[in-house]
């Protein structure tokens, strides 16, 4: 049977194995078949038990903050998963439900449930509910991060210098990718009623969702999309991350945030791919801090705090300085609708905000400055982390997320130490535009936004 360590697997309740007629894989925020320990682990407890597996994936039109834009990403993933697990002789069954209970329901006929992990508090709530609805076991498998989360710290870390030791200090033990293990039985051949994932625009229609921001132009969902990315990346970019990463005019990001969000992608191959790449140590080095420590910092943060989606998540320093400055003059004091319409002074700012809009994902550099230009710009900082937070969660394709939610907390204090003390920030990092101009051509950047 496939061996995962053992830190990866939890058992969420205490039912026993039954003999009923399949094993079901509850897939949910790992969203494909490649290094997807979850199913792997599934196929093995299939084959184990002399049984067909079936993979069940709920899809909730009503999931916060999401429009047509993710859904649409999201759907054109589902469908390559389907095609995938058909070849291998897998049903896919999607159905519009909330997750939590189409598992629940299709656990009935099941000799046990194997679940992937989620962090934010929906999908833990998702989870707990169907552990204890469910009378076969349901077992979460870990497999969206290369250091589980509570194997690398068991409390809320300070920041990335706090976790980077405990992170590399068991990178190498949990840096495997899984071999494939293939289904012995069929389970094709098994009804089900299952949402049509052939034509997507037609899906995600039906659904009914908000689809008030259009799809993201320049990118498309699903594992062989985010492959492609990650080749054209270690082939033509790795080398030159370190001098380039913060230049929005060349973009010498991996352009992979998207599909990690999803699932799409796992990072373990990823962190392997890097890790054996013929590029400079520099530079594997830095891409390897930003996918492995930065992002399960995040991940560290939305788990240890129940309150990562607000200005309460911040660090006391931060909202003590920020607070005391709160009526601090603002020179320019900007409406939600200005801001969402990138009608601002700011040309620069009015690019990054027009790039997330066009295109679903915004430069990381811009995202530091666009971020701290809305706490600038808005009456208090609780309101100006609402309003990040806000058009974050609506136009970015990974927003919702741990890197959303971190990233946006960052801009306000998180993660990072006080600096001197001046108006409206008080102690929190200051950015402007002359520092983009330092870094790169911040005008080529605006032309490049405007022929998007």
């Amino acid at each position: 049977m496939f061996v995962l360590p053992e830190e990866r697997v939890t058992r969420l309740n205490a039912a026993d194995v039954a003999d009923k007629r399949y094993v079901l894989y509850w897939m949910q925020s790992s969203q494909r078949t490649n290094c997807n320990m979850a199913l792997e682990y599934a196929v093995s407890w299939a084959n184990k038990l002399e049984k067909p597996l079936v993979t069940f994936f709920g899809l909730t039109p009503r999931f916060p903050k999401a429009n047509l834009r993710h859904y649409t990403f999201m759907l054109e993933g589902m469908r390559d998963v389907e095609a995938e697990l058909k070849s291998v002789g897998v049903k896919l069954v999607v159905q519009n439900v909330s997750p939590e209970l189409g598992a629940v329901a299709l656990s009935e006929d099941a000799c046990l449930t194997v679940t992937d992990r989620g962090y934010l508090k929906i999908l833990r709530r998702w989870r707990s509910f169907a552990a204890a609805q469910m009378r076969v076991p349901l077992v979460q498998v870990e497999d969206n991060v290369v250091v589980p989360v509570e194997v690398a710290s068991n409390k809320e870390e300070y920041s990335a210098a706090t976790l980077r030791p405990k992170i590399h200090k068991n990178r190498s033990r949990f840096l495997q990718v899984p071999e494939r293990n293939m289904p012995k039985r069929s389970s094709l051949g098994l009804r089900f009623d299952s949402v049509d994932l052939a034509d997507v625009d037609a899906a995600v229609s039906r659904l009914g969702v908000d689809a008030s921001v259009c799809k993201a132009k320049g990118f498309q969902g699903g594992s062989s999309q985010a492959e492609k990315r990650l080749d054209d990346y270690l082939q033509n970019k790795l080398a030159g991350y370190p001098a380039s990463r913060n230049d929005p005019t060349v973009d010498f990001t991996s352009n992979l945030s998207p599909y990690l969000h999803f699932g799409q992608i796992s990072p373990v191959p990823v962190a392997a791919q890097v890790s054996d790449a013929n590029a400079p140590a520099e530079a594997k080095d830095a891409f390897l801090e930003e996918l492995i420590v930065r992002r399960e910092l995040a991940l560290n943060y939305v788990y240890f705090s129940g309150n990562y989606d607000s200005f309460a998540g911040l660090p006391n320093w931060a909202k003590l300085t920020l607070t005391k400055h709160q009526a601090d003059a603002r020179e320019y004091d900007y409406s939600l609708e200005a801001l969402e319409n990138a009608q601002t002074h700011d040309p620069y700012w009015n690019a990054a905000q027009t790039q997330m809009r066009l295109t679903g994902k915004m430069h990381g550099y811009m995202r530091m400055y666009w971020g701290k230009k809305i706490l600038e710009w808005t009456k208090t900082a609780p309101e100006a982390f609402d309003v990040a937070l806000f058009l974050n969660d609506k136009y970015e394709l990974d927003g919702r997320d741990p890197n959303g939610y971190t990233g946006v907390a960052w801009c306000f204090g998180k993660h990072d130490r006080p600096w001197r003390e001046r108006p409206v920030f008080g102690m929190v990092r200051y950015m402007n535009a002359n520092g983009l101009k330092r870094k790169f051509d911040a005008d080529k950047y605006v032309q490049t936004v405007k022929q998007l």
